[in-house]
C-alpha cells in the first residue's frame, strides 16, 4: 500500500510531466483551478493549485477535503501511484470506479486531453 509521501511524490511527478507537456496537452493544463486529491485508503486529501501547467502550493491534510475544489480527485494512493508511473490507464480506472473526478463541465472537456 502505498504511503502519504509516495502520494506526494506521485503529485510531485505528475506536475513535473504536466510542465513538459506540448500541444493539446499543455493547453489543457494552463487551467487556474483549485485542486483537491482524496487519498481514501489513506484518508489523507492533498490541496493545490493547478496553474501555469504545474500543480502548486500543495498541502496534505487528514481526512476527505474540507473545502470543495474545483477539481476533485478521489483514489487510492496505489491507484494514483499506478497512474502516474503509467500502469494504470485512467479511463478504464474511471468507467470502473477506482477514479473519481468531479469538475465543472467545461474543466472536464479540457481535462480529458490530460488524461
Amino acid at each position: 500500500m502505498a504511503n502519504a509521501e509516495e502520494c506526494r511524490e506521485a503529485l510531485e511527478q505528475l506536475s513535473r510531466n504536466m510542465a513538459g507537456s506540448t500541444g493539446d496537452v499543455r493547453k489543457a493544463a494552463a487551467l487556474d483551478r483549485s485542486l483537491s486529491c482524496w487519498i481514501t485508503d489513506l484518508d489523507v486529501t492533498f490541496n493545490g493549485r493547478l496553474r501555469e501547467g504545474r500543480i502548486q502550493d500543495v498541502t496534505e491534510a487528514p481526512g476527505a477535503p474540507a473545502e470543495r475544489a474545483e477539481i476533485r480527485l478521489a483514489m487510492s494512493g496505489d491507484d494514483l501511484v499506478a497512474l502516474v508511473g503509467g500502469r494504470l490507464n485512467f479511463a478504464s480506472a474511471w468507467a470502473g470506479g477506482r477514479v473519481k473526478l468531479e469538475a465543472g463541465f467545461r474543466d472536464l472537456l479540457r481535462l480529458r486531453t490530460l488524461l
